[in-house]
């Protein structure tokens, strides 16, 4: 029998229903460890030995993957065709070879396919290999810098600048991309140009014209800067005759665009289908992964993450065919089109994404919502990338005034054959310009021109756009930066992190965003280059190639970046600070036109305003604090009061109460509050701003919806409880006799109705939620056996801080050197012997007679008591008694760690 392993049980399915008899497919779900989220994961002092923690989920199936195992004569790791792919299968066979003499004898091959059909995959079995170890090493060091810069860099935010969340290789820099723009957009100055437009004829109908020359010179953007200018070309014009000097007619041509990449993929669904990063790749997996077609699943595209544009002959051949059959001769090139990638760094092993059968059209599919539109864009990019190029004919037509010091011109484009255009046409960014115009009228060269109207426009520069998710996608791939795989999760980071928030689907930072990056770009400002950061990603890419050791980059970027982050601990953060005050002075600080200091205090007399932190971010606050208490958030000085005086402002009267209403920026945050305290002992009501809701968009209605938090649905018809929604720590909710149900966004808090709160709390109840919102018991990794006749079960747990043992009420952490699949029973009482649970619980009546034993035991350390109980340590176990086990405390972690209790 042969074992395959995938990663996705919807592969699986698909996959062993083309193999059919004698092999027995299982998937791993995904990546089964990854380096603990803690530091000493990556040891640099012992030449960057990593440590891999087996999640816990991936234990249990790796144990149903070994027990398949242990049968088979085969292994065959098949899963994806990319480096994670490669990673996924050296980390299943790793585990395996942990586990004793378990693939002694069996013969282990590696097999990719680039699409999930019976052809593919029956292929693929028939030239198996061995696992690519250049490619591991590479995904080796591409997490190993990973780690390493972020475990290193984010301890330094958090205590230089508190607030910040963390800070990322790959994020860090596309943050940055971002904040740039931004600064690009302030520091851009609106100028006036304007245009001069006619409607002019020959003897023909009429046609649009442009002022062209004047003076004789080409019109420059700038050359008619105002209204005066533009009226007087426009009386100049009025005053004078004009005749058709040239008309030029070139023909032209239209290539098609190359099929998707991951890149071009998600930028042209983002700006056809409005599709964010992460949606397109989670709908093109299930369209990879297989769908049910005529009650066989079927993978319908090839691998979706790529960075090549190649298409195999026999898929060529087949589009080619299709074309002439649908499309007519004249649609299909002489010789098929071949293409190659633009993106630096592009990898051409890889197909392009393409239909796996372009037979199966859209409209023969049944597909339905995110699926059909996504493979119906697939579909038509890749058929038109092999049609024949639209013909046009581009047109100019100058008119001249008889002195030749004024020149009109009209401009147009006519498509004469729509080629790959009668399939597909590729979206545009909304900064693109519209370059084709319109038909022109048959006119003559020496015809005489009417004038019909002559119009000035005025017209603004505008400042560069912000990114959206395709264009800041198109930006990294253009850098170099991050790879195929990599850039929904960039993006959703950014978000996550609360760096960035989204307005008309464009990329804003947030103040915190930019605290980070001018931090990053102050002193650590190799690491966040744009260059550097590509030039890492060639160098992981040469040790893909076999072309560089992967240990040897890691060895050439620690030795610096080590020695600049140790260089920061010398650093106070006032010295911080203030280097942040004097980078983002034109931000925080803006110039007032009036000669005076912008950091100038507006409470006090001579204080001065500068950055300050808290545990919940950075502020602006006066130099006299405490004596002036003035605050106001970073980069919107508008956030200051009407009297300057306290940096609050006032909203509107509560028609209920007669009390006012402020908007408060405290130390803590922005915050609303109704009236003002009578006495010290007086409270007034307060309620904290949710993220969603800025300060900059709190009016008098706003606030007094948060200050009547929490809102009462209605009551419960089964219960009879009140239903109430409010805001909480971990976010919006609702509740009702003590259960709670998390609600999808805050503005729910105010628009859910009675029947959707009852769905919810059910829903809740019937997931395990119960009262108190808690869900279901979680499941042991592993059952040990029972402590003592008759006594609790002994069970390796999953827990906050790790894995555990679990004896009734006793919980013991498990040590580093033990893991939940190799621990033993006689270990785990052991464990529990230390934590005093043989004291706590006796196993037979017998032993609980023993007054005196008891009594000494509670002298004595815990080790030493449970070592006097034989009695139970026998029924535990058949073998020695666990007195003679070696002794609890080196059982026992050495140091003070978060115990499973504390989980």
């Amino acid at each position: 029998m042969t074992v395959v392993i995938v990663e996705s049980p919807a592969k699986a399915k698909t996959i062993n229903k083309y193999l059919g008899k004698g092999f027995t497919v299982l998937a791993s779900f995904g990546h089964i460890r990854d380096l603990p989220s803690k530091d000493g994961s990556v040891k640099p002092d012992d030449d960057f030995a990593m440590t891999w923690e087996v999640d816990p989920k991936s234990a249990k199936r790796m144990n149903d993957i070994a027990d398949a195992i242990k049968t088979a004569d085969r292994v065959i790791l098949a899963t994806d065709p990319d480096r994670e792919g490669e990673a996924i299968s050296w980390h299943v066979l790793e585990v395996l070879n942990k586990k004793k003499g378990l693939m002694k004898d069996k013969k282990v091959q590696r097999v990719t396919f680039n699409a999930i059909t019976q052809a593919a995959v029956q292929t693929a079995m028939a030239a198996p290999r061995d696992i690519d170890m250049e490619l591991v090493d590479a995904y080796l060091a591409r997490r190993a810098l990973d780690y390493l810069v972020g475990f290193t860099l984010s301890p330094v935010l958090w205590r230089k600048l508190p607030g910040a969340r963390s800070a990322g290789r790959v994020q860090s820099v596309a943050l940055k991309i971002v904040v740039d723009r931004e600064i690009e957009i302030e520091k851009f100055k609106t100028e006036e140009y304007w245009t001069v437009d006619t409607e002019v004829s020959a003897s023909s109908p009429p046609f649009n014209a442009k002022l062209f020359t004047v003076n004789g010179k080409r019109l420059g953007k700038f050359d008619l800067p105002n209204e005066a200018a533009a009226h007087a070309a426009r009386d100049a014009i009025k005053a004078t005759t004009f005749t058709i000097t040239e008309v030029d007619q070139k023909p032209g041509k239209k290539s098609p665009p190359p099929p998707f990449t991951t890149s071009t993929l998600q930028q042209e669904a983002a700006r056809k289908l409005g599709f964010s990063a992460s949606r397109t790749m989670q709908t093109a997996q299930k369209l990879y992964e297989g769908v049910d077609i005529g009650g066989e699943t079927t993978g319908l595209i090839t691998y979706m993450r790529t960075d090549g544009v190649y298409v195999e002959p026999a898929a060529i051949g087949e589009m080619r065919k299709l074309i002439g059959e649908r499309y007519g001769a004249p649609y299909v090139p002489e010789s098929p089109r071949m293409y190659k990638a633009k993106a630096k760094n592009a990898q051409e092993a890889h197909e392009a994404i393409r239909p796996t059968s372009f037979y199966r059209r859209p409209e023969t599919l049944r597909l339905e919502g995110d699926q059909a539109r996504l493979y119906e864009l697939i579909w038509k990019r890749t058929m038109a990338s092999q049609m024949e190029s639209a013909r046009v004919e581009k047109t100019a037509i100058d008119l001249t005034s008889p002195d030749k010091q004024i020149g009109l011109r009209a401009t147009g484009q006519v498509v004469t054959f729509d080629g790959y255009m009668a399939v597909y046409e590729e979206g545009r960014d909304e900064s693109a310009d519209d370059e084709d115009g319109g038909r022109l009228p048959m006119v003559k060269s020496g015809a005489s021109v009417d004038v019909h109207k002559v119009e000035p426009d005025q017209h603004f520069t505008e400042p560069p756009a912000r990114y959206s998710e395709a264009t800041l996608v198109k930006k990294l791939e253009e850098l170099g930066i991050g790879r195929p795989s990599t850039y929904a999760s960039i993006l959703t980071v950014l978000r996550d992190r609360a760096y960035v928030r989204m307005d008309k689907n464009r990329f804003i930072p947030e103040d915190k965003g930019r605290l980070v990056t001018a931090f990053l770009d102050q002193f650590f400002h190799r690491y966040v280059q744009y260059d550097f950061t590509a030039d890492l990603e060639e160098k992981l890419d040469l040790v893909s190639d076999g072309k560089l050791d992967w240990k040897q980059l890691l060895r050439d970027f620690w030795v610096d970046f080590h020695a600049a982050a140790e260089g920061m601990t010398e650093l106070r953060t006032t010295q911080v600070l203030d280097a942040l005050n004097e980078s983002l002075g034109p931000l925080i600080f803006p110039d007032k036109g009036d000669g005076s200091n912008p950091r100038a205090c507006p409470s006090c007399a001579n204080g001065l305003l500068s950055l300050k932190t808290s545990r919940f971010g950075a502020f602006i606050g006066c130099s006299n604090y405490p004596e002036c208490k003035f605050t106001r958030p970073v980069g919107n000085p508008d956030a200051e009061g009407a009297d300057g005086a306290t940096g609050d402002k006032d909203l509107g009267e509560d028609p209920a109460t007669g009390k006012m209403v402020s908007l408060k920026i405290g130390r803590f945050g922005p915050y609303v509050q109704l009236g003002e305290p009578e006495s010290k002992e007086d409270k007034p009501k307060r309620s904290s701003l949710p993220k969603a809701w800025p300060p900059s968009t709190i009016d008098l209605d706003r606030a007094l919806k948060l200050l009547s938090l929490p809102r009462e649905v209605g009551i419960h018809p089964e219960d009879k409880t009140p239903i109430k929604a409010g805001l909480g720590r971990f976010g919006p909710f609702i509740e009702t006799g003590g259960t709670y149900a998390n609600l999808s966004n805050f503005d729910e808090i105010f628009e859910v109705g009675l029947n959707r709160a009852v769905d919810l709390i059910a829903e809740k109840r019937a997931g395990g939620g119960g009262k108190g919102g808690r869900g279901a018991a979680a499941a042991p990794l592993k059952e040990l056996g029972t402590f003592g006749e008759g006594g609790d079960k002994i069970s390796v747990m999953a827990g906050k801080y790790g894995p555990y043992i679990k004896c009734g009420k006793v919980n013991a952490t498990l040590p580093k050197e033990m893991t939940p699949e190799t621990v033993t029973l006689e270990q785990a009482i052991e464990l529990i012997n230390a934590k005093g649970g043989a004291a706590k619980k006796p196993a037979k009546k017998a032993a609980a007679k023993k007054a005196p034993a008891k009594a000494a035991a509670a002298k004595k350390p815990a080790a030493k008591a449970a070592a006097a109980k034989k009695p139970a340590a026998k029924a535990a176990t058949a073998k020695k008694p666990a007195a003679k086990k070696a002794p609890a405390k080196k059982a026992a972690p050495k140091k003070a760690t978060k115990t499973a209790e504390d989980a």
